[in-house]
């Protein structure tokens, strides 16, 4: 293969996101956040904020439903760049090289539409992208093609040139179903490695 763009997903592979970096200064049990995490702001919860979804919506939902854990919910919006404590420095590093390298660099990503502005303004690095698109910008969310074809229309390349790293198995897959070449991330070490087997220079 001779790939031309590399395709970057962004949490869990340039950003660190968890809920638990917030909620582990609200709560002195770790059990009963986990609870929390699992029967009230859950990640099905949150996966709706990344297809779109207001804030203020999702809010006033669970609010209404359990309103003795009112504060606790709101902090899920009002502190939410807390669950983002700090980038994955090494991975950050693949992706400068690869961009001084001559390689086209863009970005696919479930993310909320509202949040994603924070991030901007902390990290640098997500101004190096050729193009950034955000599943809750095009209400439309990983695994489903529809957001993998978007992407490749902006960049106007075949799929066959481009590599996509995620963290997600399941997104890796759709993404080989469409003749991408995929990379299930694990750690950066691993990818860089994994870069250097599969032709990519730099």
């Amino acid at each position: 293969m001779s790939p031309s763009t590399i395709i970057f997903d962004l949490g869990g592979v340039l950003l660190e996101w968890n809920p638990r970096y917030l909620y582990r200064k609200l709560f002195e049990d770790e059990a009963a956040m986990e609870s929390f995490l699992s029967i009230v702001c859950t990640p099905e919860w949150n996966v709706r904020q990344d297809a779109g979804r207001p804030f203020a919506e999702a809010v006033a939902e669970l609010v209404e439903r359990h309103p003795e854990q009112e504060a606790l919910i709101r902090a899920y919006h009002e502190r939410w760049e807390e669950m983002v404590p700090h980038a994955i420095e090494e991975t950050v590093e693949i992706l400068a090289d690869v961009r001084a390298a001559g390689y086209r660099v863009a970005a696919l990503s479930n993310w909320s539409a509202e949040t994603y502005p924070l991030m901007r303004r902390r990290f640098d690095f997500l101004g190096w992208f050729e193009t950034i698109v955000l599943s809750g910008e095009e209400r439309c969310i990983k695994p489903d093609p529809q957001i993998y074809e978007i992407l490749l229309r902006r960049l106007n390349q075949p799929a066959h040139e481009c590599i996509f790293i995620d963290d997600s198995e399941k997104n890796i897959i759709v993404a080989q179903q469409m003749g991408i070449h995929a990379i299930h991330f694990h750690s950066s070490s691993a990818l860089r490695q994994t870069l250097h087997e599969i032709g990519v220079v730099f």
